[in-house]
């Protein structure tokens, strides 16, 4: 019997991070931090299900990344824009890291994910959000 897999969000990153990025980009040694916020909002996309996070990104949205929530050791998560929106970084038991950049509501998300982890990773993640 196979278990049906339930999104809680899908999506692209906060539209406040290419707005803010665009008006910064007026003065010419920020323009790149501008093509990176459209880049990041026309092709980046995420999808957070009660199974595992799936990040679509890379020029013209060719790569994917899937990960499960046992491989998450750590949630590490930064507030930007006035708490809008948010970065969070994913780090996996091989080391490796996973960047979910200008997420909405990051701190619902991190809740939910930080729900989906074992208690070890829980209480490690908790210490350094400062959410304990």
């Amino acid at each position: 019997m196979a278990v049906s897999e339930e999104v809680y969000y899908e999506g692209a990153p906060h539209i406040g991070d290419l707005i803010i990025s665009l008006l910064v980009s007026m003065f010419v040694i920020t323009i790149p931090f501008g093509v990176a916020a459209i880049a990041r909002a026309l092709w980046l996309r995420y999808r957070i299900t009660n199974r595992r996070i799936t990040v679509t990104g890379g020029w013209m949205g060719r790569n994917r990344t899937d990960i499960v929530y046992a491989e998450i050791v750590k949630i590490v998560t930064v507030p930007r824009g006035l708490g809008a929106w948010g970065d969070m970084v994913l780090t996996l038991r091989d080391g490796s890291r996973l960047e979910l950049k200008s997420m909405p509501k990051f701190r619902e998300t991190y809740e939910y994910i930080e729900s989906k982890l074992s208690l070890k990773a829980q209480e490690v993640s908790s210490a350094i959000s400062g959410n304990a």
